[in-house]
């Protein structure tokens, strides 16, 4: 299930990351040049971020829902980041 779950993700960022390049295809030979690339990459960037932030928010409010469906107590430190440091 967790697999699925996981490839479903993986799936969804496919096809936005397809998206966004397509779209960033037709305004960048719109706006050929190194500003205009800039712009499109600096959107495709914010939408990968907004999507990033949608999916570790879902995931904090099921973590939640869980927990209050089992009786467990929120942890007392705050959740590690994921990061690779």
């Amino acid at each position: 299930m967790k697999r699925l779950v996981w490839m479903g993700i993986g799936v969804a960022i496919g096809v936005i990351a397809f998206r966004k390049i397509s779209e960033t295809q037709s305004s960048i030979q719109s706006n050929l040049g190194p500003e205009g690339l800039n712009r499109a990459v600096g959107r495709l960037a914010d939408g990968l971020y907004d999507f990033a932030d949608a999916v570790r928010s879902g995931m904090h409010e099921r973590e939640s829902d869980l927990r209050a469906a089992l009786g467990v107590e929120s942890p007392a430190a705050p959740a590690r980041d994921l990061a690779p440091r």
